[in-house]
């Protein structure tokens, strides 16, 4: 018998669902619409909006294809897209949903109260606060109401690292909420559920499901500037539904929607223990990365790792490329003792999902890594250290981000930022100075 909820409010084919066409099609309210559209010269998926030139995706047997989304399973001119519209079909909750007893600063609870009153709006709306305001715990209250009324809802964000951080804090927020976690590594098989959290890759696979989507780190790769995704974060939203953006650092693109006032904004400047953002230190190290790929270490490097290890706090070394991972761990690995262990991580380790948690678990003091944990990662008491700050990898957000990666416990929420670099570039430079702008804004706010 077919399973009908796997159809509710998702864009799926007979192939990816395994079921037999003709049985499909004898479902009531089924709609069917086909995956891709021709016209004279350009083929459009259905599924992740992409365009392209006929002559670029024509099939042996005559049939067109997507090229861009074909990691979810090919979309061609002989593919249905089957769904069902989205019931909302779940069961009721009190307001003894949220089963978090923690408590929300003064500004955090008027960031809180916006947020709820913007989800009651249809359209966009974004919440812009500093690295370790506490973006996440401002949302419960809105995704509590949310449960409340029975809307359907999606917290998503671009990277796995963050889902997989979330999905914890998510569960013990909401202990009694069925929330499924859907990545590309992740071993949960999709089930129909009032509460989805995932990457927003896999928003392609949903059709019109969703009252509320939440979008965490809206401005970081690969949903920053990817039409497809965008348009997917589009695709996944009911007629009417809510869009909640949250962010540190808005790209230009959403700045210039906030001049137009085509965005409401909700900001808040300041992080939950009321302390300021550590502001980085630069130290310029000249020829930096010809004497790292040579296993020769600055003093200035030396010095400063040194003192992270006699701290005993964690620490990330923020590299631009991956070639300079293994580099710089033999680096560390001379200059520190066996017992300040560490590892490296990317974007492509098969390991990286384990060797993060290890982290967390204080298994290693340290982690080498590029700009996959910039953002979105929490470790307490943490230092950071950025080798070849000047790298044209290392753009102003992601600094920005970067050094927001410390001072996020309120047990130390001071923390040391390290930028070492050949130049001290205009992205260092402006990095800074948003980071002494915004604790500007935070001493104003708080008065």
């Amino acid at each position: 018998m077919i399973n009908v909820e796997m159809f509710y409010g998702r864009q799926t084919t007979a192939i990816s669902c395994r079921e037999n066409e003709e049985e499909l099609n004898e479902l009531p309210s089924l709609e069917k619409r086909p995956a891709v559209k021709i016209d004279k010269k350009f083929l459009f998926c259905q599924r992740c909006g992409k365009k392209t030139s006929l002559k670029e995706v024509l099939l042996p047997n005559g049939d067109f294809y997507c090229p861009h989304c074909i990691m979810l399973g090919r979309m061609s001119t002989s593919t249905i897209l089957y769904s069902i519209k989205e019931p909302n079909a779940f069961q009721k909750y009190g307001s003894d949903v949220l089963s978090w007893h923690g408590k929300l600063s003064n500004q955090q609870k008027t960031a809180s109260d916006s947020l709820l009153k913007a989800a009651s709006l249809p359209g966009d709306h974004l919440l812009w606060a500093v690295t370790g305001a506490g973006k996440t715990e401002m949302t419960f209250a809105t995704l509590q109401d949310a449960l409340i009324k029975g809307k359907r809802i999606c917290f998503a964000a671009p990277r796995i690292d963050v889902i997989n951080e979330l999905f914890p804090r998510l569960k013990a927020a909401f202990a009694t909420v069925d929330i499924i976690c859907l990545h590309s590594r992740s071993n949960a098989k999709y089930r129909y559920t009032q509460f989805v959290l995932c990457t927003t890759h896999q928003l392609m696979r949903f059709y019109r499901a969703f009252d509320l989507i939440i979008i965490d780190e809206v401005d970081s790769f690969p949903f920053l500037g990817n039409e497809s995704l965008e348009y997917a974060a589009k695709n996944a939203l009911k007629a009417g539904g809510t869009r909640l953006f949250l962010t540190a650092t808005p790209d230009e693109k959403l700045q210039r929607r906030i001049k137009k006032k085509e965005i409401d904004v909700i900001y808040l400047p300041i992080r939950f223990h009321q302390n300021p953002l550590p502001v980085p230190k630069v130290v310029c190290c000249f020829r930096l990365r010809e004497k790292l790929f040579s296993e020769r270490i600055p003093g200035a490097v030396k010095k400063s790792l040194t003192e992270f290890e006699n701290e005993g706090y964690p620490f990330l070394v923020f590299v631009p490329t991956i070639d300079l991972l293994e580099k710089v761990h033999e680096i560390l690995h001379e200059i520190l003792s066996e017992s300040c262990s560490g590892t490296t991580v990317h974007a492509g380790d098969p390991e990286r999902i384990e060797k993060v948690q290890a982290m967390r678990d204080g298994k290693y003091r340290y982690l080498v890594t590029t700009t996959i944990l910039e953002r979105g990662v929490t470790f307490p008491k943490l230092n950071v250290l950025v080798l070849c700050a000047d790298a044209s990898e290392f753009n102003l957000p992601a600094l920005v981000q970067i050094a927001g990666r410390a001072g996020r416990s309120s047990e130390r929420p001071d923390g040391h930022v390290r930028f070492f670099c050949d130049n001290y570039t205009k992205r260092i430079k402006g990095s800074i100075e948003q980071i002494k702008r915004m604790n500007r804004k935070a001493r104003r706010y708080c008065k």
